[in-house]
């Protein structure tokens, strides 16, 4: 076994054996989020889509301090909480929503519950880009990893992106991966989720041939849906919504992770997040990563998990503590959405960022994956 192969396998061991330690940690002590109910109204037929757009993997933005710290208004977010659905024959229909609350509660009318900008360390000298000093990626081999939770959730998006699994149905995924900001892209037409098969359940003894890589099994999209925030807004601010959920054609039979609204990061154990992605650079390898959180604002989480192109859509995740089962469980509480240059202080500061899942936007995820107000609270 190769030094490489030893470190390898090393952190996915402390990977696994994580939930044993976290069994010492004390649960954290905050106020329950309130998840507010989405109202949808009568969906609006729109024109078929042109699907002229090209495919943008290298997802950058840049933002300064009066968008970082923009406050978001009722009318503003019920506006971009409305969506759009694409169906497989390129039909259209836009839904627009409203915003129910309990009684004198308004916080959860705008996506905080994260801390003000706090700067954690000072960063660290940018030496390629999406990578930070070393690159500190593992590429995922073999049945016993591949196969196995949570690796298994992460599948491929046909445009060139990822994707997790969070329903028997359903794939989240970054919007920027199927539509520009104006129009869907031209895979978006026909497009597909890949699902891992490795060599050995495919009919191959891995170890007979090595390093064999694992094929794709693809799956045609049903619909897609994908916020107004996110179509035809400034870029900066777009990238707050740059989300999407596909709806696959029939149901898989692989586990999916549950979803939650984002904590604060000192509410997610170790401060850590990670995620596992099909990065441009190892083709045909799924790449896993975790790093801890360095920033977060009220609707993006800045980090410096290496990521290259391709990455874009993964399922950002973390242990949060679930109180009805009391304990710390891997819940998908952003998703990756690539890189920002962010100017605060006179201070031009470089980041990978993901999109928070805020109250607001775990009511309209839920909604899109279960059709109903009922079922979607937050666990």
């Amino acid at each position: 076994m190769t030094p490489r192969e030893i470190t390898i396998s090393t952190h996915l061991l402390l990977h696994y054996l994580l939930p044993f330690t976290l069994c010492l940690l004390q649960p954290p002590h905050h106020q329950p989020v309130h998840v507010p109910t989405l109202v949808p109204h009568a969906p609006t037929p729109l024109t078929r889509s042109r699907f002229s757009a090209e495919a943008q993997l290298d997802f950058t933005t840049r933002c300064n301090s009066s968008c970082f710290h923009r406050a978001e208004q009722e009318e503003q977010m019920t506006d971009k909480l409305a969506f759009e659905t694409l169906y497989a024959d390129g039909f259209r229909t836009l839904t627009t929503v409203e915003v129910e609350e309990d009684d004198g509660d308004d916080d959860a009318l705008h996506p905080t519950h994260a801390p003000a900008w706090r700067r954690r360390r000072r960063l660290r000298r940018r030496m390629k880009r999406q990578i930070y000093g070393a690159d500190g990626r593992f590429n995922i081999q073999g049945d016993d990893f591949l196969m196995d939770y949570p690796f298994s959730t992460a599948v491929r998006i046909s445009t060139g992106c990822t994707g997790v699994l969070v329903s028997q149905q359903h794939v989240l995924t970054a919007a920027h991966c199927v539509h520009d900001g104006k129009d869907y892209v031209h895979g978006a037409r026909k497009l597909r989720v890949g699902f891992l098969i490795p060599p050995s359940v495919n009919g191959t003894k891995a170890g007979l041939i090595p390093n064999k890589k694992p094929l794709v099994r693809w799956v045609r999209v049903k619909r897609t849906r994908v916020p107004k925030g996110w179509i035809q807004g400034p870029q900066e601010v777009s990238m707050d919504f740059d989300y999407a959920l596909l709806e696959l054609r029939w149901p898989h039979r692989r586990p999916f992770m549950r979803l939650s609204v984002a904590p604060s990061s000192d509410d997610l154990a170790g401060n850590r997040i990670h995620f596992s992605g099909f990065d441009s650079d190892r083709p045909g390898e799924l790449v896993y990563r975790f790093c801890p959180v360095e920033e977060e604002s009220s609707d993006l989480i800045y980090q410096h998990c290496d990521a290259r192109p391709g990455a874009s859509g993964s399922g950002v995740y973390g242990r949060v503590w679930d109180v009805g089962l009391e304990r710390w469980e891997r819940k998908v509480i952003g998703i990756f959405s690539g890189h920002q240059w962010l100017e605060i202080d006179g201070e031009n500061r470089d980041y990978n960022v993901a999109v928070r899942i805020t109250p607001l936007k775990f009511a309209q995820i839920c909604y899109w994956v279960h059709g109903n107000r009922l079922d979607c609270r937050q666990d």
